[in-house]
């Protein structure tokens, strides 16, 4: 199984990506989100599932560790397959999706082209529960209101520094609502400061 695929990007489209990696060029399928992050870019990093089928394997590609983990929590709900899940994903980003599971919002995932009210509905009852929280490196790092990088590694630090789980993921939320563009360092610094 592969973890990540990082090479030169010398195709781009929408929808798929070619990373020539060792000589070798991988042809990814991606979602609209991940287009949007490695849009302009000349060397990349995807994490990377791979779909085996009889007749086909195939790569789905994510920008974000976290996009990849929502993306197996949606193939694992009866009647979602990737490329299903990597619909919903181009359609909604990564936190509207896991905003309307967890709001119960079904008409905004039947805006999704092939999700009927009846999967939409299967979807909020298998994932409500799962979605709010992820595995992370790290243990379970909230989605929701944020889910970069930044807020990740800013809040594994605090808790590595002794301060309380939910404590440092409020103040965390709170500065990143107010300053989304915060590094993971400067977030520390701020979060320090308040705690």
């Amino acid at each position: 199984m592969y973890a990540y695929i990082e090479g030169k990007l010398t195709e781009q489209n929408p929808a798929c990506v070619t990373i020539d990696c060792g000589g070798v060029g991988y042809e990814v399928n991606i979602s609209l989100h991940t287009y949007e992050q490695i849009k302009g870019k000349e060397k990349v990093r995807l994490w990377i599932y791979q779909a085996v089928r009889e007749d086909a394997l195939t790569f789905f590609g994510f920008a974000e560790k976290m996009e990849k983990e929502l993306f197996l929590q949606l193939i694992s709900v009866s009647g979602i397959g990737a490329n299903t899940a990597r619909v919903i994903l181009s359609t909604l980003s990564p936190a509207a999706t896991v905003q309307a599971i967890l709001d119960g919002d079904v008409k905004k995932i039947q805006t999704v082209k092939g999700i009927g009210l009846k999967s939409a509905q299967r979807l909020i009852v298998d994932l409500r529960d799962k979605v709010g929280k992820l595995e992370t490196g790290s243990g379970p790092v909230s989605f929701l209101p944020a889910f970069s990088e930044e807020r990740q590694e800013a809040v594994a630090a605090l808790i590595t520094l002794g301060f309380a789980k939910n404590t440092v993921e409020k103040t965390v939320d709170g500065l990143m609502a107010k300053m989304p563009d915060l590094k993971t360092e400067e977030l520390i610094k701020q979060a320090l400061r308040m705690l």
